[in-house]
């Protein structure tokens, strides 16, 4: 009766474990909607806007480009990403909490990716609190980058520095390729130049576009997309240049090239988002140990039962990654593959080691925990000790 009752409690735990690892089964609606009162879009959960084609600019040697944003909480997400997938790619524009990213990240022939970041602290920090949008500005050439927000400088690297090509690549907004990395709030206008703003020309766009609703732009500032976002219904963003790249609102979201076990090196920083989600993640798969080991080393004893359990926890683990490739809404990545292990090893260890605490508290526990003395073990038996696997009574 009791190798039955925890066989059923091992499936229940490993169903539980699986539903949540893996849910929503399907493709969620896009949540994208139109701004009433002014042009824009507001992105809820699961929200993106893609490129309908590649955006090359001739130069790509120096640059521009223009976001208008109202994030509406504080937390990780990428507001805009060029994405070229031939050479592994990425220029993004990140939102970390009340800071404001600029990464760059190239790989090339299969050889290891090249990153580069620059920061602008506390950026997002008077837009969050006072609930008013930003205007950011982002220019470069071959020896330095610059970051401008309501029009006025903030931040003038000469460390960072853009890969070849520029912004090239295929616009993504309010979200990231490979993985999911969705962006919450409004996004207003967004623009790029194949030439590098001089600092009345941000200014002058910062100020006509926020009066005026567009910005007021010359033939020398070479203008390549203009997305006003004053369409104010459909699911096309069009640009307004002369010539270029429309964006358009997918039915349901997607993620552009969705990345499968993403390395842990990659996945790694120093974000609380991303230690908030290992906790969880080891503390999910406590019960999964403990039941399991249970089920190996008393109701169905066999040698090297810690072992069998551990790997019962990393199959488990690992066919819930191969899956989340294909779910977009969730992360596929082998730092899941660490934690989730850690987190059945330490279901195993609170049978071990905290046996006897339950126990003493609980004493009917004890037909449950070692049901083959009939409950009146006090001590759990060290495996290693034991000259033949225990039998349960009847």
């Amino acid at each position: 009766m009791q190798s039955k009752l925890v066989g059923v409690l091992c499936i229940a735990v490993l169903c539980i474990i699986l539903t949540l690892g893996l849910q929503p089964f399907h493709s969620p609606r896009n949540n994208i909607a139109w701004l009433r009162s002014v042009n824009g879009l507001s992105y809820g959960r699961n929200g993106t806007i893609q490129g309908s084609d590649v955006l090359r600019p001739e130069n790509g040697v120096s640059g521009s480009f223009e976001v208008w944003v109202q994030p509406d909480r504080w937390t990780n997400a990428t507001i805009l990403a060029f994405y070229e997938p031939e050479i592994h790619r990425l220029i993004r524009l990140q939102q970390s909490v009340s800071d404001l990213k600029l990464e760059a990240e190239v790989q090339r022939d299969g050889s290891q990716a090249t990153k580069a970041s620059l920061y602008v602290r506390d950026a997002f920090g008077p837009s969050l609190r006072e609930k008013e949008p930003i205007f950011i500005t982002v220019t470069y050439n071959p020896d330095r980058a610059r970051v401008y927000l309501d029009g006025v400088l903030a931040e003038d690297s000469a460390r960072f520095r853009m890969p070849q090509g520029g912004f090239s690549g295929r616009i993504v907004v309010g979200d990231a390729p490979w993985q999911p990395d969705n962006f919450r709030g409004q996004i207003r206008g967004l623009a790029a130049y194949d030439a590098e703003l001089t600092d009345a020309q941000v200014a002058r766009h910062y100020l006509t576009w926020t009066k005026k609703g567009h910005p007021d732009i010359t033939e020398k500032e070479r203008n390549i997309a203009l997305y006003l976002f004053d369409e104010g219904a459909g699911t096309v963003i069009h640009n307004r240049a002369a010539a270029g790249v429309d964006l358009y609102i997918p039915e349901t979201y997607n993620v552009v090239d969705k990345m499968a076990l993403e390395p842990f090196w990659q996945e790694f920083n120093v974000s609380w988002s991303y230690w908030k989600a290992a906790l969880v993640n080891v503390v999910g798969f406590i019960p999964l140990g403990f039941v399991f080991y249970v089920y190996f080393r008393v109701a169905r004893p066999i040698r090297r039962s810690i072992l069998v359990t551990l790997a019962v926890g990393a199959a488990t683990s690992l066919t819930i990654e191969v899956l989340q490739a294909f779910l977009p809404t969730r992360d596929s990545g082998t730092t899941d593959l660490i934690t989730n292990t850690l987190g059945t090893y330490l279901g195993v260890l609170c049978y071990r080691d905290v046996y006897s605490i339950v126990t003493k508290r609980f004493p009917g526990l004890r037909w449950f925990l070692e049901p083959r003395t009939g409950g009146k073990v006090t001590e759990a038996v060290p495996e290693q000790n034991w000259k033949s696997p225990p039998r349960w009574t009847s």
